[in-house]
């Protein structure tokens, strides 16, 4: 994608960010795209970042907690979310840093608890089965997974 006419490496990202906030590098390569110069790319980012409108740190608090609240997931999934937007890593795991041991727990069985009720049909054996697979897509690790899936079964039969 060139770049328009008359408009600016500023234009462009200030237009970029319109749609949602961007990482650094996210921004880099979209003015990289635009065949701006490596200076002139430096430069807005480095005034971006100096107006607040790029932070890394910010965007991936932000992203955990948006993340959260509409789909629950484990820490592992997001830590891959956050890499794949091209979050540090270290700043991705400071992010995630903040989902504690029971809110890990608990975004797990609300998962559990959708897919045992969405089972029903299903053979016990498979019922479980399915909830842990669905468990172990969302990146969380067995431990969690079967306490989950005890807390389901508990709810249903409890």
């Amino acid at each position: 994608m060139k770049q328009k006419a008359g408009e600016t490496p500023m234009d462009a990202a200030l237009k970029y960010l319109t749609s949602r906030p961007r990482t650094v590098m996210e921004m880099q390569k979209h003015l990289d795209g635009k065949d701006y110069g490596e200076y002139e790319v430096y430069a807005t980012v480095t005034r971006l970042q100096e107006l607040g409108y790029l932070d890394d740190a910010r965007y991936a608090a932000e992203f955990v907690a948006s993340r959260l609240r509409t789909k629950p997931v484990s820490r592992a999934h997001l830590e891959r979310q956050l890499l794949s937007h091209e979050i540090e890593p270290e700043l991705a795991r400071r992010a995630i840093a903040d989902v504690s041991d029971e809110a890990e727990l608990e975004n797990a069985v609300r998962v559990a608890e959708k897919y045992w009720r969405e089972g029903q049909a299903l053979p016990p054996d498979a019922r479980r089965e399915r909830v842990l697979r669905r468990l172990d897509a969302r990146g969380y690790c067995y431990d969690t997974a079967r306490k989950a899936l005890e807390a389901a079964e508990h709810g249903e039969n409890g």
